[in-house]
């Protein structure tokens, strides 16, 4: 690398002449603003122009994403820049959000009665007791809105659920206060109201109080709860009377029966009363 030595301004007022002493040749240096912020030594300042002139995005504009919420990789993203060139402008920003949700978190919620005694961050840590979640894993972050107001919002996880609240912090004497600006920050911040979910059991089914006995349950009852059946004159379906086994044919022969008619008993004729012998009618 060859070193220069400057001449003097151009006739034309807008560059410097610059020679090689060793060659003696001269060269022209545009006088612009990086060039005399190099010579003030403003690395900060050589850093703008550079994103000025690789992107129609400038640090003003930048340094406002970055303190209306936006990330250093989407600002970079959408100025079309690397990161490492966003970072220098956002490192400030980014300081002043922490330190607003800082003291966003000492600061009073707003109650119907007036600000509460106790800070943000004592309700909201008691709340996360009361409900059972970890409080150590929540993440805090801050950004100011369109109206110039400053917006907190509390990031959690409960289950596969991400769950965020919000509210709208306004600095002043005491640590100031806060208001919550959705649902999820208006539970938080009352903790009585909080209702544990409750525990699904099976229930089991009871037994019908007018199922009709069965044949096995009428046997099971006593006597004096079974129910008694009367006859009905009129039912055919009565159980038919049984009929005796038929007698062996030898008990047929050493018991004589009598002889009659028509199944009707022998009758003995007037005659035979009178004269004392037996017909043979029959």
């Amino acid at each position: 690398m060859r070193a220069l030595r400057v001449v003097g301004l151009h006739e034309d007022g807008k560059s410097i002449v610059c020679e090689d002493v060793a060659r003696g040749e001269r060269f022209i240096l545009p006088a612009d603003e990086r060039l005399r912020a190099a010579a003030r030594g403003d690395v900060t300042r050589l850093g703008q122009i550079e994103i000025e002139l690789e992107s129609q995005m400038r640090p003003r504009e930048i340094q406002a994403r970055i303190r209306a919420g936006e990330s250093v990789e989407q600002v970079a993203a959408t100025a079309g820049v690397p990161v490492q060139r966003v970072e220098r402008f956002a490192y400030p920003v980014l300081l002043e959000r922490s330190r607003t949700t800082q003291l966003a978190q000492a600061a009073h919620p707003i109650r119907e009665d007036g600000p509460d005694v106790q800070t943000l961050g004592e309700v909201i840590a008691h709340s996360f007791g009361v409900r059972g979640h970890d409080y150590a894993h929540t993440k805090w972050d801050s950004w100011r809105g369109e109206d110039g107001k400053w917006i907190i919002e509390l990031r959690w996880q409960a289950g596969r659920s991400d769950n965020r609240a919000h509210w709208s912090f306004s600095p002043g004497a005491h640590g100031g206060t806060v208001t919550a600006l959705d649902e999820n920050a208006e539970d938080l911040l009352d903790p009585t109201a909080y209702r544990a979910p409750r525990t699904l059991r099976a229930v089991e089914a009871e037994p019908v109080e007018d199922e009709q006995p069965t044949l096995d349950s009428v046997e099971q009852l006593p006597a004096a709860s079974a129910p008694v059946v009367e006859p009905d004159d009129d039912d055919d379906t009565r159980e038919i009377p049984r009929i005796p086994a038929e007698e062996p044919d030898e008990a047929k022969k050493q018991t004589p029966r009598p002889r009659g008619r028509k199944n009707h008993p022998i009758v003995p004729s007037w005659e035979d009363v009178l004269l004392g012998v037996r017909s043979q009618r029959g």
